[in-house]
């Protein structure tokens, strides 16, 4: 019998990855295209949806030429995205603006209100904020970055919009409905609108209270599936562009957090992966719904049937490195005197290799565009601390490798309380996880061991594969993580625990004793 195959859509802030993973697991073919962000001083964050779809298409189209997989054995598709974002649609299905995503803060003042209350805790009304975290396992964050601020920012401040807009869908939806003409939304992409109700996980529903006191129209919500759901098949324009047949299956797939949690390989509960990407996350499965408001975790439905998931998540992690080559290094200004390079992040490797643990006592904190766990706190800004006439561009990069772990870490402590066990070992994904070396300061900061990942940038895209392969009775949900294999194991050394203990707690001191000043110098003009 031929080899049959999932297509697989992942797409995130940077780009959309399209891969082909066989029924066995294994990754035949992965494709890229990369899709512009647009901020706006504003605090606005948006992506085009054409060219996100455009970047679906050129993607899907690549990993099906290069990869030599016939195109009629490839028999379902399933889609990851980033979560946490808004696309108005109308009827016909087209978008009516520019998406606003998981950055996007322009929402914050009218959510306050909607939360708020004559007497407030952390910004929220009691009686609200317990009615929101029995209901959902959590609340609208105040930062305004969750849809339901996006909607409300749309109501407020283009009425015309809201008004002619159909449904509301995260990315997600809005790739499934282009592929299949459905308008539906998985139990798990809907949570962060914060208005349903997942006490029974099993069955999640809209809850009329908390639409009525979020001040939205539940008409422009699209109707819930259960995870593991089978939309249909593609459209048939769709399939004549991709060379696909006809009856190509399209499964309702799983946001990245979700799909990344599968594709980790950490798939029982309280087995947890790191993911460094655009953003991080650290987090694993768990059969209970808990809540800890002040550190905002939650326990939110997962993309596995009857399971709930830990959600947290570090604002910047590998956009830090990002950063620091296109803002500092390779900037594009009258310095310049070189070429960007290909590769620059094993170059970033190599150059810090060469600096002791520590970088010299030069600290980075990586809160480049604010902070969401364990501190929800948006004004937060990122700065190099101690810089002397000694410090090198090597102590630099390794202060922001090390930086980024060390926020980690600050989310571990409160996650193991949360949870109640300790996290050892912890897989290790995303982008970030090629670098043998940070694969090692991780490991050293954190002190537990970690598990790299084999082909850690495609876990998203695994993680959607066999989602498919359960969703199609191919297998099993606890067969799933055996088909994700280990490269490397990392080992704490403990020869470098009394400094990175050491400066550690100097960074959470920076935290505690500057929060003030970020607030001061980034709060918008009309609260000065």
């Amino acid at each position: 019998m031929q080899q049959k195959y999932i297509l697989t859509i992942d797409l995130g802030t940077s780009g959309s990855k399209a891969a082909l993973m066989s029924f066995d697991g294994n990754i035949a073919g992965f494709a890229f295209r990369e899709t512009p962000l647009y901020l706006l001083p504003d605090g606005g964050a948006e992506q085009n949806p054409d060219e996100w779809w455009q970047a679906v298409i050129n993607s899907s189209k690549d990993v099906l030429r290069e990869s030599g997989v016939p195109s009629n054995n490839v028999v379902a598709i399933n889609c990851t995205t980033q979560w946490s974002g808004t696309v108005a649609v109308n009827r016909e299905g087209r978008h009516l603006m520019n998406a606003i995503i998981w950055m996007d803060s322009r929402g914050e003042s009218y959510v306050r209100k909607v939360v708020g209350g004559p007497v407030r805790i952390e910004g929220f009304s009691p009686g609200k904020l317990l009615r929101w975290i029995r209901l959902t396992g959590g609340a609208p964050s105040p930062s305004g970055k969750d849809p339901l601020a996006h909607i409300l920012f749309l109501k407020h401040r283009h009425p015309d919009i809201y008004h002619n807009t159909y449904k509301f869908l995260e990315p997600k939806n809005f790739i499934n409905l282009k592929l299949t003409g459905r308008f539906a939304a998985s139990y798990d992409s809907i949570t962060l609108h914060w208005v349903t109700d997942n006490r029974n996980i099993s069955k999640v529903t809209y809850n009329d209270t908390l639409i009525r006191m979020a001040g939205i129209d539940r008409e422009k919500l699209p109707d819930l599936v259960p995870p593991l759901s089978v939309l249909g098949t593609i459209r048939k324009e769709i399939s004549h562009e991709l060379g696909l047949q006809k009856d190509v299956t399209v499964v309702c797939g799983a946001p990245d957090v979700q799909s990344a949690a599968v594709g980790s390989g950490a798939v029982e509960d309280y087995k947890g992966h790191v993911y460094i990407g655009t953003s991080s996350w650290l987090t694993c499965h768990l059969p209970f719904k808990k809540t800890d408001i002040l550190h905002n975790m939650a326990c939110l439905p997962s993309a596995i049937p009857g399971r709930y998931f830990l959600a947290n998540e570090q604002e910047t992690a590998g956009a830090c490195l990002t950063f620091l080559r296109d803002n500092i290094l390779y900037h594009k200004d009258q310095l310049l005197r070189e070429e960007k390079q290909p590769d620059v992040y094993k170059v970033f490797d190599k150059i810090a290799e060469d600096i002791p643990p520590g970088s010299g006592r030069l600290l980075f904190t990586p809160w480049l565009y604010g902070e969401r766990t364990p501190a929800e706190d948006h004004l937060l800004r990122g700065g190099l601390h101690n810089l002397s006439l000694f410090t090198t561009r090597g102590h630099i990069i390794r202060a922001f490798l090390e930086g980024v772990a060390y926020n980690t870490r600050w989310v571990l402590q409160y996650i193991e309380k949360f949870i109640g066990r300790k996290m050892d070992p912890l897989h290790m994904i995303g982008g970030g996880a090629n670098s043998s070396l940070w694969c090692q300061i991780y490991a050293d900061v954190l002190n537990r061991k970690i598990l790299q990942v084999q082909d850690p940038i495609q876990a998203n895209a695994r993680g959607a594969g066999l989602l498919a392969l359960a969703a199609l009775g191919h297998a099993r949900i606890e067969e799933l993580s055996g088909y994700t294999k280990v490269r490397g194991e990392y080992i704490p050394d403990s020869r470098n625990r009394n400094i990175y203990d050491d400066l550690f707690g100097e960074f959470l001191a920076i935290y505690q004793k500057n929060k003030g000043i970020y607030h001061r110098l980034n709060r918008p003009i009309a609260e000065k």
